[in-house]
């Protein structure tokens, strides 16, 4: 059996999924002992054990291969003498920890929901008030209306008062007219 340990830098190698690729990569391939965690703020850690040929096949991968948005700068291949926990051992250790993450996600998902909610409540409250102000502009927009009618009313009125006058006086001024021209003796 051959154990190793690998250490991949970059500005980008923790928080993109890194430590399950490297798992599946080293279970497809079928090595026996893997373990790997983030160090530091640039840094995962990786140790792994199993046959020569198994262990060669797990380093030309990752040479090769990375999850999609990592961003690494070297990876570093070293000799290990230590114990590496069966890959089976990380893998139930690790869902664990990935559950973990989950929840808080999800809590923290929930708290932000709260919050929208919150917010978009308030903007209902201020959206009826909005409505109300806008039936209120409605009804003095009705009132505006009613009065407007009601001057036409006026209106018709007056220019039927004006027209009678006027009929009136028309029909005086052409009776006095015609007296006039009786008196002057005009046809």
């Amino acid at each position: 059996m051959v154990k190793g340990k690998v250490i991949i830098r970059g500005p980008r190698v923790q928080d993109v999924g890194y430590r399950l690729f490297l798992l599946n990569v080293a279970s497809d391939i079928g090595l026996t002992g893997f373990q790997a965690r983030n160090v530091d703020n640039d840094s995962v850690e990786v140790f792994y054990e199993g046959s020569k040929q198994k262990a060669e096949e797990f380093i030309e991968t990752i040479k090769k291969l990375a999850p999609k948005k990592a961003e690494v700068s070297s990876i570093k291949f070293e000799k290990y003498a230590g114990t590496v926990k069966p890959i089976e051992v990380f893998r139930s250790e690790f869902g664990t920890i990935q559950l973990g993450k989950i929840v808080e996600v999800g809590v923290e998902m929930l708290e932000k929901q709260d919050t929208m909610l919150g917010k978009m409540d308030l903007m209902l409250g201020k959206q009826d008030i909005i409505v109300e102000k806008i039936d209120g502009l409605g009804d003095k927009i009705d009132d505006v209306g009613n009065k407007v009618d009601g001057l036409g009313v006026k209106i018709d009125a007056l220019r039927e008062d004006l027209k009678s006058m006027l009929d009136r006086r028309l029909t005086i001024l052409e009776r006095d007219m015609a007296l006039v021209k009786e008196k002057l003796g005009i046809p």
